[in-house]
């Protein structure tokens, strides 16, 4: 207290010229609308920056809620356009009866919590499980591609083969033609896979865009792996084709996990065959 006195009394003179000043500043701003208006411009200029930063600041912090409400948003249109009942025109779409929508595919939402991707065998984890309906052997995608395969779930939780391990065979296909092979990862480099088994007869071009061939139970057709990087032909055959990941395997959050609704059934007529 005597600290402040001391002080007071030291630059009081100081402090009364001050408290003129602020006085004398509010009385002009008050009573002249030129200096008022041009005050309260400085004055919003000032604060409307500020808020612009912290809103900048504030959404940043927020990407994470609008990531996942984004990724539920695209699985459930990728659940609506899957639906066989649904009439398109150029704007918009009609719903002829939402009680006879029949799907070969169903989508969920989920987040990678643990991502490998510089082992040999590399595996994900994603934070939802049997509660949320995933099952071992579901595919795995984003916007950018094919990600992997669920190898196990608990109740909350679900491990994820990754297409960067060596045991993950995937069939594709060249997007400008049809003829398939088999995706897998030789471990050298996990933006960049290999495809074996395409045909001598394919005509390969750099750039090409392979995506998934659709003759499994696991992924539908047509969803994007990468392009192709480069390729070895040699002795009347594909030595080697490597293919550019378009997605980035060290830098993945939110997913959709792929159940097909008619595996089932698919599976018992097969078996069915092989049994007769």
């Amino acid at each position: 207290m005597q600290q402040i006195i001391y002080f007071i009394k030291k630059f009081r003179y100081f402090l009364l010229f001050l408290v003129l000043e602020i006085l004398a500043f509010y009385f002009t701003i008050q009573h002249h609308s030129y200096h008022k208006s041009k005050f309260v411009n400085s004055a919003n200029a000032v604060t409307g920056g500020f808020y612009k930063k912290t809103t900048a600041l504030s959404d940043y912090f927020y990407l994470s809620t609008e990531n996942k409400i984004l990724i539920e948003e695209n699985a459930r249109l990728r659940n609506l356009l899957a639906k066989k009942d649904i009439e398109y025109n150029s704007t918009t779409f009609l719903v002829n009866d939402s009680s006879k929508f029949t799907s070969r595919y169903e989508y969920t939402s989920a987040k990678i919590i643990k991502n490998d991707y510089t082992q040999r065998n590399n595996f994900l984890t994603l934070n939802k499980g049997e509660n949320q309906g995933l099952l071992a052997d579901m595919g795995v995608i984003n916007g950018k591609g094919i990600i992997g395969v669920i190898n196990s779930t608990s109740n909350n939780f679900a491990t994820v083969l990754s297409i960067l391990n060596k045991s993950s065979k995937i069939n594709v296909s060249l997007k400008n033609s049809n003829h398939f092979g088999t995706l897998i990862w030789n471990g050298v480099d996990y933006n960049i896979v290999q495809v074996t088994d395409i045909p001598r007869q394919a005509q390969l071009k750099v750039g090409d865009t392979i995506i998934t061939g659709g003759k499994s139970i696991i992924f539908p057709e047509g969803i994007l792996v990468g392009s192709i990087k480069d390729f070895i032909f040699e002795n009347n055959q594909y030595q080697q084709i490597n293919v550019q990941l378009f997605n980035d395997m060290s830098a993945i959050g939110y997913v959709e996990v792929i159940k097909n609704l008619e595996k089932e059934e698919q599976l018992k007529l097969e078996q069915n065959i092989l049994n007769e």
